[in-house]
C-alpha cells in the first residue's frame, strides 16, 4: 500500500515532465532542434567532443551553429563565471541563442581552439554531471594557451540520445589553479 501512495505522488511530476517536453512554459512552441549527427549524441564522449569541435576553428571561419543547436536541449543555459575588473564575483546566464550571438562573433573573428584536458564524470541514471578542464588557444599551433579553466557540464539522456542541459564555467587564475584531479584524462 505504501508503494501505491509513493507512485501516486510521482504522477504529477511525470505529467509535468511530459507537458514540459512538448511545450514551453510561456505558451510558445518549443524551438525546432536540427537533426544531430548520430555519433555526436550517441555517447558522453561523442557529445563532449562535438561541443569542443563546434566552437573551435581558425579566425574568419564560420562555426556550424546548427550543429551546436542539435546538441542542446531546448531551454539549455551557458553560464560563464568569474570576477570583474573590481574583483567582484559575477555570472552571465545565456540561452544558447544568446551565446551564439554574444560569444560567437569573437570566436569566429579572433580564432579559437578549445580542447579538453581532463574530465571527472558522475552519473545517476540518465543524469550526468562532469567537470571538464580545458585550455583555449587562438590557433591550433599555439604552444601555450591564453586561457584554461573548468567547464561544469550537465547532460541528460532521454532514452535515445544525449543532450547538453547546462555548461557553467570558470577560468583559471593564479589564485585559483585547476586541481590535479580535474586534469586526468577520461
Amino acid at each position: 500500500m505504501i508503494r501505491f501512495f509513493h507512485s501516486l505522488r510521482a504522477l504529477p511530476m511525470t505529467a509535468a515532465l511530459l507537458a514540459f517536453s512538448t511545450a514551453r512554459l510561456d505558451g510558445q512552441p518549443a524551438p525546432t532542434v536540427p537533426v544531430p549527427r548520430p555519433a555526436d549524441v550517441a555517447s558522453i564522449d561523442g557529445i563532449m567532443a562535438a561541443v569542443y569541435e563546434v566552437i573551435s576553428g581558425p579566425a574568419g571561419q564560420a562555426r556550424d551553429w546548427d550543429r551546436m543547436r542539435s546538441l542542446f536541449l531546448p531551454g539549455a543555459r551557458l553560464i560563464p563565471s568569474g570576477k570583474n575588473a573590481e574583483g567582484v564575483a559575477r555570472t552571465l546566464v545565456w540561452s544558447l541563442e544568446e551565446y551564439i550571438t554574444t560569444a560567437g562573433p569573437s570566436l569566429e573573428r579572433g580564432g579559437f581552439f578549445e580542447q579538453e584536458l581532463g574530465r571527472v564524470t558522475e552519473q545517476y541514471g540518465s543524469v550526468v554531471h562532469l567537470f571538464s578542464s580545458y585550455e583555449s588557444k587562438r590557433t591550433a599551433a599555439d604552444e601555450k594557451p591564453f586561457a584554461r579553466g573548468v567547464n561544469s557540464f550537465q547532460l541528460w539522456h532521454d532514452g535515445s540520445r544525449w543532450w547538453v542541459v547546462t555548461i557553467f564555467w570558470e577560468g583559471e587564475t593564479p589564485g585559483n589553479p585547476i586541481p590535479d584531479q580535474y586534469l586526468r584524462r577520461p
